[in-house]
C-alpha cells in the first residue's frame, strides 16, 4: 500500500465504505442458510451489490489523479476513454 502514489493511496484508502459493503453483503448471505448452488450465491450477492451501489453517492476525491497514476504505473491495462486519449472518471 504504500510503495503507491499519494494519490492513488487517497482514492483506495476507503475502509469504512469497504467494511460498510461487506457488513451489507455478510448480512444477506447470513440470512439464508443454504444455497442450491453456486450460482444462486452469485445471483444474490450481485443483486445486492446493485443496490448498495444505488446508496453510492459522493464522489471520490481526486479520481481523476488517481486514474492517471494508475495510467502511468500499469500502462495499456486501463481502457482509454474518448477520443483525445484522456482518461475520464469512472464512477
Amino acid at each position: 500500500m504504500f510503495g503507491l502514489p499519494e494519490d492513488i493511496r487517497r482514492a483506495v484508502y476507503t475502509t469504512n465504505a469497504i467494511e460498510s459493503l461487506n457488513m451489507s453483503l455478510r448480512k444477506i448471505i447470513k440470512c439464508r442458510s443454504s444455497f442450491p448452488n453456486e450460482e444462486a450465491a452469485f445471483k444474490l450477492l450481485y443483486l445486492a451489490l446493485q443496490n448498495a451501489a444505488k446508496k453510492w453517492t459522493m464522489p471520490i476525491p481526486n479520481w481523476s489523479r488517481a486514474m492517471n497514476q494508475f495510467a502511468i504505473l500499469y500502462d495499456g491495462r486501463l481502457p482509454m476513454l474518448g477520443g483525445d486519449n484522456s482518461l475520464t472518471q469512472f464512477i
